[in-house]
């Protein structure tokens, strides 16, 4: 990998990332290049996705090009000049920029893992695509909200269950490729963890989310309250809103709890890749322990953890690996936070 290209997968995932960049260094070098590039290819379409100063049908039809771009349906050069244009962060205008040099390393990895990284893009921007067409012209003022818990479960499996299939079969085939495991389960569980991270993810973003005129709690499911969607805009409605959101919060339990599951069926000598799944785990534990007790429709400060403890409980993850019965306990006094 020639130098330039190199600074791809280093310094502009770091300043896009700075949290998941994190978890990439400390992942073994047989993945890491793979799974950097496949998060920086779904960073620039979720770039584009985002980008809000330009029209809905334009940016449908960015992410189409760069879509096919990926999956080598066309090998016409991007220019994505307008949407450079808007973006207010310059490390995400400086990849849209290099979007073709992106591309082009997706070129020199074996044919098995081109393939991998493609079915997740594929799978990621179709549910984008979909993002884009149910929330496209909504606003605070009209705001518009998935259906039910069904059209949830597949957005959650859309933009992050597939990344726990992607993430398992990458490292399954460089990683510990010859380890006696239970491929079904730890599949079945690899989906949920990634499902799990993206339902914190809601539940945490509630406020900004109906801001920007998005719901993706059911408006089904908020009807029987009876609420509609622009009543969660009055931080005052979260006791009526709380029954319900704590059944998400117990949703988001059980993911995360297959996804601690999912770590622990790794082999132990695979000590890089454990922990770069349960850091992720063990911050959603936190996360949710806070949603627990917060107004969580307030929209003056957002619910996360500090950065101080993530430090912590990183340290933490590493001095008690050693020790396999007390390291696997720690997830479950994480979780007891949130029950």
């Amino acid at each position: 990998m020639t130098s330039p290209s190199a600074h791809l997968l280093t310094d502009l995932l770091q300043q896009v990332s700075r949290s998941f960049y994190t978890t990439l260094r400390v992942l073994p070098s047989s993945v890491r290049a793979q799974i950097g590039l496949a998060y920086l290819l779904a960073r620039a379409t979720d770039t584009i996705a985002d980008t809000e100063l330009v029209s809905v049908e334009n940016r449908l039809g960015a992410l189409k090009l760069l879509r096919d771009r990926i999956l080598g349906q066309t090998v016409a050069p991007l220019d994505f000049g307008e949407l450079r244009r808007h973006q207010g962060e310059p490390a995400e205008r400086v990849l849209l920029e290099r979007i073709e040099e992106a591309i082009g390393l997706l070129g020199s990895f074996a044919a098995e893992d081109q393939a991998l990284i493609r079915a997740v893009l594929d799978t990621i921007t179709g549910g984008q695509r979909l993002d884009l067409e149910r929330f496209g012209g909504a606003t605070a003022e009209h705001i518009s909200a998935l259906t039910s818990d069904a059209e949830l479960d597949d957005y959650t499996y859309r933009v992050a269950g597939c990344v726990g299939e992607f993430w398992t079969k990458i490292c399954r085939a460089h990683v510990f490729p010859h380890a006696a495991l239970d491929d079904t389960a730890l599949l079945r569980d690899g989906v949920r963890f990634g499902k799990g991270l993206q339902l914190v993810n809601i539940l945490r973003d509630l406020p900004k989310d109906l801001r920007n005129g998005r719901c993706y709690l059911p408006a089904m499911r908020l009807a029987a309250l009876p609420l509609k969607p622009v009543d969660l805009l009055d931080a005052t409605n979260e006791s009526r809103l709380r029954p319900l959101y704590n059944q998400y919060l117990d949703l988001a339990r059980q993911h995360l709890a297959a996804g601690w599951e999912y770590t622990n069926q790794l082999p132990w000598s695979c000590v890089r890749i454990r922990l770069a799944c349960a850091w992720p785990v063990l911050i959603g534990a936190r996360t949710l322990a806070r949603l627990r007790t917060e107004n969580v429709l307030d929209g003056s400060r957002r619910i996360k953890v500090p950065r101080h403890e993530v430090r912590n409980l990183m340290l933490r993850s590493l001095t008690l690996y050693p020790f396999p019965g007390i390291w696997r306990r720690q997830f479950e006094s994480d979780l007891a936070r949130a029950s």
